[in-house]
């Protein structure tokens, strides 16, 4: 028996499953378009900050007259070649170095001796014509940079002239300027100045291993300078 079907009989029903409209589809868009341009935005800001971290760690101060040229400790003979310059150039009349408390002290209990690093500082100012009578060791040992602050600017309070010349490395300087305004007396004025022989590249500091650890330490020391250096020796 052959069955007809009117057409206007037939129900149409809705395909199973969901459906998504456009109304739902374009904010998910939206956000995700927001959501990939920030990303984008901060890959951006981080190599900027990377690339540019380097050169934000050196800075000098113009270079003037002072009571004295204090050479801080470590990287010898660039920084002492670099006071020594300065002395030639009639800047100071006296060149301080100060005096690392280790390995010395380890080493005299084992009944070793053990010239300091102001030894040989004072040697290589020796060597580029600044006079004996010129060089002072600073006698109080210090550990680290704000050791040698703290003796630096307790050597300037018995001073007329309350003002140095801090000779250090250029990745060193950033911090070296921010100890000295933490801890040295308001009326003590310190010139930062970089040493001119440093290799050091502040453009591409990432090449080798040594500007890599430099900027490093750096970084490192200033968060624990702003955090009112709660990391000691």
């Amino acid at each position: 028996m052959t069955i007809a079907l009117r057409r206007d009989s037939i129900r149409e029903f809705p395909m199973a499953g969901p459906q998504i409209s456009d109304t739902v589809v374009a904010p998910r868009v939206r956000r995700g378009t927001v959501f990939a341009a920030v990303a984008c935005g901060l890959m951006i800001l981080a190599l900027v900050a990377f690339s540019g971290i380097g050169r934000w760690l050196v800075v000098e101060d113009s270079v003037a007259k002072a009571r004295a040229i204090a050479v801080l400790s470590g990287r010898m003979p660039l920084r002492a070649l670099e006071a020594a310059r300065l002395y030639r150039q009639g800047y100071a009349p006296e060149v301080w170095l100060t005096r690392t408390s280790e390995p010395g002290e380890s080493l005299k209990e084992m009944g070793i001796a053990f010239e300091g690093e102001e030894v040989y500082n004072a040697r290589v100012l020796i060597h580029e014509d600044v006079p004996a009578a010129a060089i002072h060791v600073l006698e109080t040992p210090i550990v680290n940079t704000a050791d040698e602050v703290r003796v630096i600017s307790a050597a300037l309070a018995h001073e007329k002239n309350c003002s140095v010349i801090l000779v250090t490395t250029k990745p060193h300087t950033r911090r070296l300027g921010v100890l000295w305004r933490k801890l040295a007396p308001p009326d003590c004025r310190a010139v930062v100045r970089a040493a001119s022989g440093d290799p050091f590249d502040p453009g591409h500091w990432w090449r080798n291993s040594g500007d890599a650890l430099d900027v490093l330490r750096e970084v490192l020391g200033l968060m624990n300078a702003w955090a009112g250096l709660p990391l000691t020796p």
